[in-house]
């Protein structure tokens, strides 16, 4: 069965994006050209009705597990890591709003002088409000990745689907990159997902999301309307559900 077959209609959504897919072809930081077309996606989904939340990773600029292998304590090197996505979390605000959509960027590691403390109940009188909520700062624990992030908020903002933005079309039975026999799963549950190990994202997301039954759509970000047209079914992707 086709993902564009057995989607219902997504009312609201959480798109999880990692910090490296916003530095483009640069090897670190934000690439501008990038940025811009994202958000422009992003402001065109929101346009067709859609009810957007949007987490970011940091991994542009830093890493809590890579900062550890360089000997920082795992905690702080994580605490470090949700600071960078804040970093990207007010560019893709503000990327949002060049694209002319409202966006509002809230963060689980409260800085007021920058950006909205999260709160459930802010982030969705800006989503009743259609606004765009870029969600920063992760779980705002360390040793949780922006994966279970996503998956936190979307089961607590009542999401409909979490969507994870890769550099691939889905869910491959291997690394379609070094592998070329490799073939992409149309549809998967959360539990061949979690027993197969296919590490599209991390077993504890992959755990809470069936735990709070919410799909998952996996597809590549790469290209103009590329989350439109997973969402609509235009773009292949792969479906995990519960």
């Amino acid at each position: 069965m086709s993902v564009s077959n057995a989607r219902p209609e997504w009312k609201r959504v959480i798109v999880k994006l990692s910090g490296e897919a916003l530095m483009g072809p640069l090897t670190h930081g934000l690439h501008q050209d990038t940025v811009k077309r994202i958000a422009t996606d992003l402001a065109a989904t929101a346009a067709m009705g859609v009810e957007i939340g949007v987490v970011v990773g940091g991994g542009n600029f830093f890493r809590g597990i890579q900062g550890a292998d360089k000997g920082i304590e795992r905690a702080r090197a994580d605490s470090i890591g949700m600071l960078a996505t804040v970093m990207n979390a007010l560019a893709m605000e503000q990327a949002i709003e060049a694209a002319g959509h409202s966006a509002r960027a809230l963060s689980a590691v409260p800085m007021p002088a920058v950006c909205q403390p999260f709160s459930r109940q802010a982030a969705l009188n800006h989503l009743h409000k259609r606004r765009v909520v870029v969600l920063a700062g992760g779980t705002g624990n360390p040793f949780f990745t922006t994966d279970t992030g996503a998956v936190l908020r979307a089961a607590e903002l009542s999401a409909d689907a979490v969507m994870k933005a890769t550099q691939v079309d889905g869910v491959y039975t291997a690394d379609p990159k070094k592998d070329p026999s490799a073939t992409r799963y149309e549809r998967l549950t959360h539990d061949q997902a979690i027993s197969q190990n296919l590490a599209v994202m991390d077993t504890a997301a992959f755990a809470l999301a069936r735990e709070n039954r919410i799909p998952i759509i996996v597809f590549s970000i790469a290209g103009p309307g590329a989350i439109t047209g997973a969402l609509t079914g235009e773009n292949p992707a792969t479906l995990v559900v519960p």
